[in-house]
């Protein structure tokens, strides 16, 4: 429902200023609110950015063959990385403090941050996949926000449909940063916590990152653009797992008790025989995946020109094909061992 409404909004909004025509014919109407591959679960896709498709599109088969990859690429994300990540995170997340670790507890917050941005994204490249294959060019979604330094750069990376959604019908509107700014930054980080759910967690995430967002536009933003990258990095990253916990546990208490944990507020052990084990088992995917939030998909189509320049456009095709049906064959192996594992922004 979020995310159909907001689809009509910007529909109804655009029309309002004069930034698109109105649509005269319903099926085509009921198409742009009802295309099947984002509704559940996004990008939040504006009326102008498929009006012209909507009315005319042409089927191309390296669209095809791009949603295809594009798909198979989102669904090795849910099934092999999401999902594995998210039991890690369910065991790690819900121990109780009589049975916990400090290295437990930011290992659990971890794993989930790793689930969230690969079960959202991989759900994202496979709707995106799907409008290819049917001709519609939906918006991107994500662009490698776990690599940003500040917690602006991450939200100009991060669910991008949503933000520029906030941003343009709601931010600039009521005056943005030209008048009462931070009253503007209150009402729409109030309103992005609470749509992602009517609890007060999501609430607190929200303003939670208000407070940083506010600091960053100030002295300490300035102090912080100082920062060596790499410093500015681990502030980034820091903030985001400590938000993803506030986002994971709807009832607050929980929250608050396992961020206690995290933070050295409890008596609690550093680490313990399980939390070493369990890394132990699962260090190289963890590591793998850590290192797949980085730009490595443009490195590899860099690559791959090289190898064509040298061994013709053939070459380049067999090693994409390749890549591609080898993801499509782990998925689907894993798929079957696999219990059901709905994607998390099916809630919101």
């Amino acid at each position: 429902i979020s995310f159909y409404t907001f689809q009509t909004i910007s529909y109804t909004v655009d029309i309002y200023r004069g930034r698109a025509s109105v649509q005269k014919s319903f099926l085509q109407f009921l198409l742009f609110v009802s295309l099947f591959s984002q509704l559940i679960a996004g990008p939040i896709v504006r009326y102008t950015d498929i009006a012209r498709e909507l009315a005319s599109r042409v089927l191309r088969f390296s669209d095809i063959a791009h949603g295809l990859r594009r798909f198979i690429m989102g669904l090795f994300k849910k099934v092999a990385i999401a999902n594995s990540a998210g039991h890690l995170a369910s065991v790690w997340m819900n121990r109780g403090i009589e049975s916990q670790t400090v290295a437990g507890a930011w290992f659990g917050a971890l794993m989930f941050t790793l689930q969230i941005y690969y079960d959202f994204s991989g759900y994202s490249d496979m709707a995106i996949g799907l409008g290819l294959m049917f001709g519609f060019h939906l918006p991107e979604n994500f662009n490698y926000p776990y690599i940003a330094r500040s917690v602006g750069d991450f939200w100009r990376r991060w669910h991008m449909s949503l933000s520029s959604f906030f941003r343009d019908y709601l931010y600039i509107p009521l005056g943005g940063k030209h008048r009462h700014m931070y009253l503007n930054l209150l009402i729409v980080w109030f309103l992005t916590g609470l749509w992602h759910g009517a609890s007060w967690n999501f609430v607190l995430w929200g303003l939670y990152y208000l407070v940083f967002l506010v600091l960053e536009k100030s002295l300490p933003g300035r102090l912080l653009r100082r920062l060596p990258s790499a410093l500015g990095h681990i502030y980034l990253i820091v903030v985001v797992i400590v938000g993803w916990v506030l986002f994971y546990f709807t009832d607050l208490s929980e929250g608050l008790e396992h961020l206690r944990m995290m933070l050295f507020m409890e008596d609690l052990p550093w680490f313990d025989l399980q939390i070493k084990i369990s890394l132990a088992n699962n260090l190289y995917w963890i590591l793998a995946s850590l290192l797949f939030c980085a730009p490595l998909v443009i490195w590899f189509k860099k690559m791959l020109q090289m190898v064509e320049l040298r061994l013709g456009s053939g070459a380049g095709n067999l090693v994409m094909i390749s890549a591609s049906l080898a993801g499509l064959v782990i998925s689907t192996v894993l798929l079957v061992g696999q219990t059901h594992n709905p994607f998390l922004y099916y809630r919101f």
